[in-house]
């Protein structure tokens, strides 16, 4: 082949190259948007690093340790980061750990108080408090089971988040996400955009990304570029998916509403529980929230021992059965927990012996409870005659 045709054939290959390749190239780069995440250190009314920003993540607060701390500069830096044009999203400081219990109140506290719409980026800063890690000289060393413990409670809480009508995100640096995270399980379950990942290449002020330092993961939506967009200190974000339209479309704001309404059709999980002379071994009762005050009724009857267990109630996270013994008189029973660590697990109960010379109300005495509550958690009423050798349920 001469020179000429060589010269033809090269420019034929890269013409057909750009057709192909061109279109995905730009419909990619269109996608992305720039924008900044604001703390109380940018104050109550910061204005935009630059007019070519699109959105601003503002921290709402957060747990540190199980203490909760509120941004008192979070709901103007809502307010006027949208009269500035820009889309506001919100992120919390999730300094729990592996303590879902921490996590919950957490959650229960701050849910209420988003400010951006339904369907917008609610994230979780995960940066201290990882279980049981060590730094071994090199790098952080978490075991297998301390990895899987920490992500179980960032994937709880990022599913509250979507069970909110909000778009779950996890947030945190590559190497202690490495070191403490299997993320992979996030991306599998929240998809390709769910992560907002920060990796610096240095601290001079940089308006644009450098590439160099990309963190290379799966699930990347957002990229954190710099702790120094601008000179003094401020992040800078380079959404690469497009993600931080979420809320502020019509589609998402309905995939929004959506979520909300799985939610709440979805099965409280109760606990198989079985305890002699109450309940039949491995009796489960189908619980569903409602929307108001998350008590419900059970679709069937279940009976055994004089007992009609005639109605199952969701209070603040705990399953109990409302029985009606063939007296007509009814108490409640503790079946299970429906969030939480105990989640899943078996209800267990403290119980007391019945001796010589006891009665309801030496038995409730010992144990801080009133004879009426004592007897009602047991389906008796004060009247019951009690014997020795008989076991009572106290806790």
């Amino acid at each position: 082949m001469n020179k000429r045709k060589l010269r033809a054939f090269i420019l034929m290959v890269g013409a057909i190259f750009m057709a192909f390749f061109m279109p995905n190239v730009t419909s990619q780069a269109a996608t992305r948007s720039q924008g900044t995440d604001w703390s109380k250190f940018q104050g109550y009314y910061p204005a935009k690093a630059y007019k070519s920003d699109e959105f601003s993540i503002a921290q709402l607060g957060g747990s540190y340790g199980g203490t909760l701390i509120d941004q008192a500069t979070y709901n103007t830096q809502v307010t006027n980061g949208r009269a500035q044009g820009l889309r506001m999203h919100t992120y919390l400081w999730y300094g729990i750990g592996e303590n879902q219990y921490n996590a919950k109140n957490m959650l229960d506290y701050y849910l209420p108080k988003v400010k951006t719409p339904k369907g917008s980026i609610v994230a979780l800063d995960y940066e201290d408090g990882a279980k049981a890690t060590y730094w071994n000289g090199r790098e952080y060393v978490s075991a297998l089971a301390e990895k899987e413990s920490n992500t179980r409670a960032i994937i709880y809480g990022m599913r509250r988040i979507k069970a909110a009508g909000y778009t779950p995100m996890y947030y945190s640096g590559k190497p202690y996400t490495l070191a403490h995270v299997n993320y992979q399980e996030i991306v599998k379950e929240f998809g390709n955009k769910s992560l907002w990942i920060a990796a610096y290449p240095d601290y001079l002020v940089r308006s644009v990304p450098y590439w160099g330092v990309f963190p290379t993961m799966n699930g990347v939506g957002i990229y954190q570029f710099t702790s120094t967009y601008k000179a003094g200190g401020l992040d800078g974000n380079i959404d690469l998916t497009g993600i931080t339209k979420s809320g502020y479309t019509t589609a998402s704001k309905k995939q929004a509403q959506d979520n909300v309404k799985k939610a709440h059709k979805q099965a409280a999980k109760v606990v198989k529980y079985n305890q002699r002379g109450v309940f039949y071994p491995n009796r489960t009762l189908a619980v569903h929230y409602t929307d108001s005050d998350k008590s419900s009724q059970v679709a069937t009857y279940h009976k055994g021992d004089s007992v009609i267990y005639n109605a199952v109630i969701i209070e603040h996270d705990y399953v109990w059965a409302r029985y009606t013994r063939s007296n007509g008189l009814y108490g409640f029973i503790k079946l299970g927990v429906t969030n939480g660590p105990a989640y899943g697990k078996r209800v267990t109960h403290t119980y007391y012996t019945v001796k010589y010379g006891d009665s309801w109300w030496t038995i409730a005495q010992r144990n801080g409870l009133s004879m009426t509550a004592l007897a009602s958690q047991n389906g008796k009423t004060i009247y019951t005659t009690i014997y020795p050798g008989q076991r009572l349920v106290v806790r």
